[in-house]
């Protein structure tokens, strides 16, 4: 039997499976949390790693190993390969204004001309989770630190360089799904824009000549192998894998064709869907991104996922068991109480200085079973909101993949189906990001034009009548945000 490891570095935890690489049959896996913050050293995700490998009983008989990391995190090293300052990760939000700027510099200074020149050179407009913008800030807020960048990586690409070693600033080397959410990086050409790069640390053309990217290598490329001494071990013998930013990651685990979609309910809310063609949405909501097997992953991403269940049960005192049965006793509409959940500000719409509202309330709607149900539901509509946004792209979306930590919740799954009017299927629950760093593992080392197939078990599938007024009433609500934040 032929073993290979999938890591998934997320916002919240480091994950390890060990899997057969034939059949997919899980053998063993580890986990280690993170630190909480939008700011993190790499080095704690490090640390992490070794404590999760440990806790999946090592190494020593692991073949190949991928590494699937949150995306979007700003990792920067200098000419030695030392982390300048801790990274700035996809949820923070103080690059809001940087993103705004380089919309209408890019437009030259009409931000509607600067949203389309965006979509059509990488197939996203900058937000403040993009690499990009935060290199912006960087350079506005922190001159000092980046006149020192001399390579800029994502989290992935970080961690399997320190698996190799750290053999020179070089061999930095990541693959088409991460590259395409830097926002410097056009996945349909295949090439990194180093125009758009200088223009977000305000520099020349030939001033970011020398900066290091990492190379893009292929789906199924080997990108090297362990070092002899690294976590404390010798890993000469393990095969690495490209690895892909998260959400690839899970479309890669689940099986996703072209025409197939993933709604992930995790820290945030991801409306994943592969498409065998790019997409270029000027309006910013849909980033066109790359999956982990050629094919492109249009994505529509909340701030705001799988919390707005923890904040609601928070606000009522209770467990999520509780929090399920409160919203499954209420009637659908939630007796008119609407829940528009931007509880961190908002990347879809892009909000990101909004706040929640709760609307609807009456002596009669504000009760414990309606503000439980009108949670769920706006944590839906947020999703089906998502879901509009790739359909707009040309993307069909049929049916999706429920997952994430939000796909426990009995309310959630019973209300997906009516309320995002379609049908639903939920796999198992699962470590899918680190499932798909492992099938990308396995795929390194047999080779061949497509991914190894695993079947997934366990799928429930749900289908419902839809139900358009609880849309309807969200979108109202919705609206009224929007319009006061441009005011």
């Amino acid at each position: 039997m032929t073993l290979v490891a999938g890591v998934d570095s997320s916002t919240q935890s480091c994950k390890v499976v060990i899997r057969d690489a034939a059949t997919g049959a899980l053998l063993r896996q580890g986990r280690a949390g993170h630190p909480d913050g939008t700011e993190v050293h790499p080095d704690r995700w490090w640390a992490a790693l070794g404590e999760a490998v440990d806790g999946a009983g090592g190494l020593d008989d692991v073949a190949a190993l991928s590494v699937g990391g949150q995306q979007h995190g700003m990792v920067v090293l200098d000419a030695d390969g030392q982390v300048i300052r801790p990274a700035l990760l996809w949820n923070d939000t103080r690059s809001a204004a940087a993103a705004r700027e380089l919309v209408v510099e890019l437009g030259g200074g009409d931000e509607a001309a600067g949203r389309r020149a965006w979509a059509q050179a990488v197939g996203s407009v900058p937000v403040a989770s993009l690499t990009i913008t935060k290199l912006r800030w960087l350079a506005d807020h922190e001159p000092e630190a980046a006149a020192r960048v001399a390579a800029v990586c994502l989290p992935h690409d970080w961690l399997t360089w320190r698996l190799s070693g750290a053999q020179g600033l070089e061999t930095l080397a990541t693959d088409r799904s991460d590259a395409s959410g830097t926002g410097y990086f056009d996945p349909v050409a295949g090439a990194y824009r180093r125009d758009l790069l200088a223009l977000a640390l305000r520099r020349s053309r030939a001033e970011v000549e020398d900066i290091v990217l990492p190379r893009v290598a292929g789906p199924s490329e080997a990108v090297g192998r362990g070092a002899r001494q690294v976590l404390g071990r010798d890993l000469s013998h393990l095969v690495l894998g490209p690895g892909c930013g998260d959400n690839a990651g899970a479309a890669l685990g689940l099986g996703l064709r072209p025409g197939q979609t993933s709604v992930s309910l995790g820290t945030s809310g991801v409306v994943a869907a592969v498409s065998a063609t790019p997409t270029h949405d000027a309006s910013g909501l849909v980033a066109g991104f790359a999956d982990a097997t050629g094919a492109y992953l249009p994505l529509a991403c909340t701030l705001n996922g799988a919390r707005v269940l923890d904040a609601a049960k928070t606000v009522l005192g209770v467990g999520y068991e509780d929090l399920d049965r409160l919203a499954l006793s209420a009637e659908p509409g939630a007796g008119g109480l609407v829940h528009v959940p931007y509880l961190e500000g908002e990347r879809t719409p892009n909000l990101p200085e909004a706040t929640g509202v709760l609307t609807g309330m009456t002596l009669g709607s504000l009760t414990a079973a309606n503000y439980a149900r009108a949670a769920v539901e706006g944590l839906l509509c947020l999703m089906g909101a998502c879901l509009d946004a790739v359909r707009a792209q040309g993307v069909e979306v049929d049916g999706v993949s429920l997952v994430g930590g939000g796909a426990r919740s009995a309310a959630v799954r019973a209300l997906a189906p009516a309320v995002l009017s379609v049908g639903v299927e939920v796999p198992e629950p699962g470590e899918y990001v680190a499932d798909g760093a492992a099938k990308q593992a396995a795929w390194v080392l047999v080779g061949g034009e497509e991914p190894p197939s695993w079947e997934l078990a366990g799928v429930e599938r749900l289908r419902a009548e839809p139900q358009p007024q609880v849309r309807a009433a969200y979108d109202a609500a919705a609206a009224l945000v929007a319009g006061a934040q441009e005011r």
